[in-house]
């Protein structure tokens, strides 16, 4: 069986759910934010056995044995939301018991993890250790400032003569509102760099684009689309405000050498899958910008036609364990 960990609306679930039942294999969804107040999980140890058993409150006779669990997909997992009645500190000390309890649960799942198991996704994530790798695989890695030193920003800015661009440390922030997008920096901007003392951030070289790539790697296959962002001044610093009539997607064929340096990049992080941003320049070179362990890819199935979701549900059912991370 395989255990699907995300959110109830996750439409890369849903598609896989449909390959899932199309070639006859069971299948078990579940949003670890249902802990405690719409699930119950437990572990019991009766007779040297350890048990784990998972209980929906709305279908309480229906229980998932997760013995049963072949391999698992932590594709949006959400965190545990405490009882709507209790308040502070209760309802805080409850959501951290229920965080650890649950993650303590999905350890013991002794099975394949995709994109593997969380300490190592987590680990994944950390941007400066993803450039430190990219650049010991050879990947061509723009000229890079990260931290919250201004001097250090400064010193970047005189480098590139003036052709920088910013972007946030994490992948994701804790509100919408305030998640930063790809921006060029200006003079006008410098002038206020004192700023970069309150919050990390990176800083990088602002690299000419004939177009960017989406290159999603499953185990040890490889996908990738252009996505044609200069055609749109929306998406022409960060393509993640494209707009589907200006700003194409396609088929692109990557170089081998390419394609197997981010697969290695990929298992260098610990990886069964990955989503990698890279650059092509006017001049054919091929830039790294960073890897998502996470990364969505049904809108580059549907755009593309790409097998992306069919190459998943095959790792999920063919499980092969990859070496840890390199450290």
């Amino acid at each position: 069986m395989i255990l699907i960990l995300t959110a109830p609306d996750d439409v890369h679930a849903d598609a896989a759910e449909v390959e899932l039942g199309r070639r006859g294999v069971h299948w078990a969804r579940f949003d670890p934010a249902d802990v405690p107040s719409r699930a119950s999980l437990s572990v019991t140890i009766r007779d040297g056995r350890l048990t784990r058993t998972l209980v929906r409150h709305a279908d309480p006779g229906r229980t998932v044995d997760l013995d049963a669990v072949t391999a698992v997909w932590f594709r949006r997992p959400g965190i545990p939301v405490a009882p709507a009645h209790l308040g502070e500190p209760h309802a805080g000390f409850v959501v951290e018991e229920s965080r650890q309890f649950v993650g303590d649960v999905w350890e013991t799942l002794d099975v394949p993890a995709l994109p593997a198991a969380r300490p190592v996704v987590l680990r994944a994530q950390q941007k400066v250790r993803q450039l430190q790798l990219a650049l010991r695989l050879g990947f061509d890695v723009p000229a890079t400032a990260v931290g919250n030193d201004p001097g250090a920003v400064l010193d970047l800015f005189d480098h590139t003569a003036g052709r920088m661009i910013t972007k946030q440390v994490g992948l994701t922030s804790l509100r919408d509102e305030l998640m930063r997008f790809t921006e060029p920096v200006t003079h006008r901007d410098v002038g206020h760099v004192d700023g970069v003392r309150h919050c990390p951030l990176i800083a990088q070289e602002r690299v000419p684009k004939r177009v960017e790539l989406r290159v999603t790697v499953v185990g040890d296959r490889v996908f990738t689309a252009a996505i044609d962002s200069q055609r749109s001044n929306h998406a022409r610093h960060d393509w993640r405000r494209q707009d589907d009539r200006n700003t194409p997607l396609s088929r692109y064929d990557l170089p081998t050498d390419v394609a197997a340096r981010c697969v290695a990049l990929t298992r260098a992080l610990g990886l069964r899958y990955s989503a990698l941003d890279l650059i092509v320049t006017p001049d054919d070179r091929y830039v790294y910008l960073e890897i998502n362990p996470s990364g969505q890819y049904l809108w580059v199935e549907e755009e593309t036609g790409l097998p992306i979701t069919a190459a998943v549900v095959d790792l999920l059912t063919t499980p092969t364990p990859i070496p840890g991370a390199t450290t």
